[in-house]
């Protein structure tokens, strides 16, 4: 009998989630799914994890849960598993940090916002792209819109999801140009409202990911400043609450959680039209366009590594000279990496 896992109901603590969570239980067919038996044959079962219940953050529609339906892969689990939407990064790190969510995918800039308001959360992982010359988020702009460059956005209006990585992306694009938020109207919105604001001519120019990105360019925008190294990271980070991590046999499972999150994405890479069926669904888009923003989707999961912290210090201190943070953040203190050095999800073997 295939293992049950639920989603979460309304809000989750006093933060409202994007849309309600529906049952995430067997499949209709009697095929067994390609990762139902996810567990390594060698793993012992762990009865004392059967009391969990761990609720994992699922950032904007990643695939995660559809993927968990169609995979199986937390069917022999020997816990249970609920997923709660959320629009964007900060209000998920805050619900890890509350304990709402065990753990949750995040971009660069909202465990440093987090941080700065001291949250207690930690970073985990590392979900890398596996595309990285291909940006998942950019700063686009109107069709027919007159700016060229970076450069012409000193005193325009942008559209960014405050505290999100997006929110980096346009920070350093324009300290790449010698420009500051000063010389610039950050307009702070979500991506909703964000859509409706660069649709209507509201402001300027729009600092967002994908799918967003990729469907306003394919409806007539333009890319103004892709979002790539070294401006951009490609990169983004699991959080997990610092109260699941402090129990010894909880952080054990929670590891469990995590191997079998980042091997249903591996399995989903290698089964490119099921993970676009999947993020169609789990989003509510058109096919084509989440075969268009797949490669954002496409990444392998590894520790946090000392390269990603360096790139993490630099943001935090990019935010604070900017004044977009207020507190100074250490990154080394909030990193507590789940998986064992040397583990990379493109290297496991599944099934298609």
């Amino acid at each position: 009998m295939r293992k049950r896992t639920t989603r979460l109901i309304g809000a989750v603590g006093s933060l409202a989630l994007a849309s309600t969570l529906v049952a995430c239980g067997g499949s209709s067919s009697d095929t067994a799914a390609p990762l139902s038996n996810a567990a390594d044959a060698s793993d012992p079962k762990h009865p004392e994890w059967s009391k969990y219940t761990f609720a994992i953050g699922d950032n904007g529609g990643d695939g995660s849960q559809e993927l968990a339906l169609v995979t199986g892969v937390f069917d022999n689990a020997p816990y249970k598993v609920k997923f709660a939407r959320f629009t964007y990064g900060p209000p998920l790190v805050q619900a890890a940090a509350s304990g709402d969510i065990d753990l949750g995918s995040v971009g660069d800039v909202p465990p440093i916002t987090g941080a700065a308001k001291e949250y207690g959360f930690k970073v985990v992982a590392v979900n890398r792209s596996l595309t990285p010359d291909q940006a998942v988020e950019n700063i686009i702009v109107p069709k027919g819109s007159q700016l060229k460059t970076a450069a012409d956005l000193k005193g325009k209006k942008i559209a960014v999801p405050q505290g999100s990585s997006a929110h980096g992306l346009a920070l350093n694009a324009l300290k790449s140009v010698g420009l500051t938020p000063k010389d610039v109207k950050l307009v702070f919105l979500d991506p909703a409202a964000g859509a409706t604001a660069f649709n209507t001519g509201k402001v300027d120019a729009w600092s967002i990911w994908n799918p967003q990105s990729a469907i306003a360019v394919k409806n007539g925008a333009r890319i103004l400043v892709k979002g790539l190294p070294p401006i951009d990271q490609t990169s983004s980070y699991y959080v997990a609450s610092d109260t699941s991590l402090k129990d010894k046999t909880k952080r054990a499972a929670l590891t469990d959680v995590l191997k079998r999150l980042s091997r249903e994405f591996a399995w989903a890479v290698k089964n490119p039209d099921k993970y676009a069926q999947a993020l169609s669904k789990e989003q509510g888009i058109p096919l084509a366009d989440a075969k268009a923003s797949l490669a954002a989707y496409s990444n392998r999961v590894t520790p946090v590594e000392k390269a990603d912290i360096v790139l993490e210090q630099k943001l935090a201190d990019a935010f604070l000279e900017a004044g977009q943070i207020t507190k100074k953040v250490d990154v080394p203190s909030i990193v507590d990496n789940l998986l064992p050095a040397g583990y990379d999800s493109s290297k496991l073997k599944v099934t298609s």
